[in-house]
C-alpha cells in the first residue's frame, strides 16, 4: 500500500512537470540537456521531466520608463530629462539568448542617445521639438534593438526641465514678447479703425454729392417736363383758339376789338413795358369808326352843330 502511493505521487509529479500550457500571448523556449531544443506555440505541450526545461516569453507590448537625468544642450545649458519606451518582442529566441537583461540594455542605450539628440540641440529647439526628438530616438533604439529581436514602437519625452533661473529668464522673455505682440496689434488696430473711418467719411461724401448731383438733375428734368407740358398745353390751346375763329368765321371789326382786349391785358399795371404795334393807328381808327356809327343819331346831329 505505501508503495502504491509512492508511485502514485511519483506519476502526479511526472505528469505535472511534464505537462505545461502557454497561453496565446506567450511563446515557450524548450530547452533539452542545455541546448535549444523547438519554440512551442500556445497551448498545452509535453516536455520530458528532467531532461527539457521551457522557458515562456510575453510578447505583448511593453513599456519602460527612462530615470530622469541631466543634459547639456548645445548651448550649455542643462536640462533634466526622463522618457518613456514602448517596445514589442518579435522574436523570443532572440530576447532570451541575444541579450541578457533586455530592460537594463534598452534604458542605459536610450539615455546615451537622449544625451546625443538634446546635445546637438539649443535650449529654445528642445523645448519645441519634442516629436523631431522623439522620432530621432525611436529610429536609434529600434535599430540597435533590432538584433535582440524587439521592435521599438514609439518613444515619448515625458519632460524637459530646465534650471528655475532660465525658466524665470524665458518667462521674463514670453512676457516681453506677448506685451510686444500686444502693442503691435493695438497699433495695427488703430491703423486699419483709422484707415476704415476715412474711407467711410470718403464714401459718404461721395455718396452726399452723388446724391445732391441726383437731386439738381430730378428737379433739372421735373422743371423741363413741367415747362414742356405748359408750352403743349399753350400750344395745344393756340391751336384749338385759332381753329375756332375760323371755324366762327369772325368779321374784321371783331377782330380789332379782340386785338384791342389783348393790348389791355398786356397793359394791366404790373407790365413796365408796353409795346404798341406799328398799324396801331389803323385799328384806333377802325375802332373810332364803328363807335361813331354806333352812336345815336341825336348825338351825330349834335356833334354837327357844335362843329358849325
Amino acid at each position: 500500500m505505501y508503495l502504491l502511493t509512492i508511485i502514485a505521487v511519483f506519476v502526479i509529479l511526472i505528469a505535472a512537470t511534464s505537462l505545461k500550457i502557454i497561453r496565446p500571448y506567450e511563446k515557450g523556449l524548450i530547452e533539452r540537456l542545455g541546448k535549444f531544443h523547438r519554440e512551442a506555440q500556445p497551448g498545452l505541450q509535453f516536455i520530458i521531466p528532467f531532461l527539457d526545461r521551457m522557458i515562456k516569453v510575453d510578447m505583448r507590448e511593453r513599456v519602460i520608463d527612462v530615470p530622469p537625468q541631466e543634459v547639456i544642450t548645445k548651448d550649455n545649458v542643462i536640462v533634466t530629462v526622463d522618457a518613456v519606451i514602448y517596445y514589442e518582442i518579435t522574436e523570443a529566441f532572440r530576447v532570451i539568448y541575444n541579450v541578457n537583461n533586455f530592460q537594463l540594455a534598452a534604458i542605459k542605450l536610450a539615455q546615451t542617445n537622449l544625451r546625443n539628440v538634446i546635445g546637438e540641440l539649443e535650449l529654445d529647439q528642445t523645448l519645441t521639438s519634442r516629436e523631431m526628438i522623439n522620432t530621432r530616438l525611436r529610429e536609434v533604439l529600434d535599430d540597435a534593438t533590432d538584433k535582440w529581436g524587439v521592435k521599438v514602437t514609439r518613444v515619448e519625452i515625458k519632460k524637459i526641465d530646465p534650471p528655475d533661473d532660465i525658466m524665470e529668464a524665458m518667462s521674463k522673455q514670453m512676457k516681453a514678447e506677448r506685451m510686444k505682440r500686444a502693442a503691435i496689434l493695438e497699433a495695427e488696430g488703430y491703423k486699419q479703425a483709422a484707415i476704415l473711418r476715412a474711407e467711410g467719411d470718403k464714401r459718404s461724401a461721395i455718396l452726399k454729392a452723388e446724391g445732391e448731383a441726383e437731386s439738381v438733375k430730378r428737379v433739372a428734368e421735373a422743371k423741363k417736363y413741367k415747362y414742356e407740358v405748359e408750352a403743349e398745353g399753350q400750344a395745344k390751346a393756340i391751336i384749338n383758339v385759332f381753329k375756332a375763329i375760323h371755324e366762327g368765321q369772325p368779321t374784321e371789326d371783331l377782330l380789332k376789338v379782340k386785338y384791342l382786349e389783348t393790348l389791355q391785358e398786356m397793359a394791366n399795371g404790373q407790365a413796365s413795358k408796353l409795346f404798341i404795334p406799328y398799324d396801331i393807328m389803323g385799328v384806333l381808327g377802325s375802332v373810332a369808326a364803328m363807335v361813331e356809327s354806333k352812336l345815336p343819331q341825336e348825338k351825330k346831329e349834335e356833334k354837327k352843330e357844335t362843329s358849325e
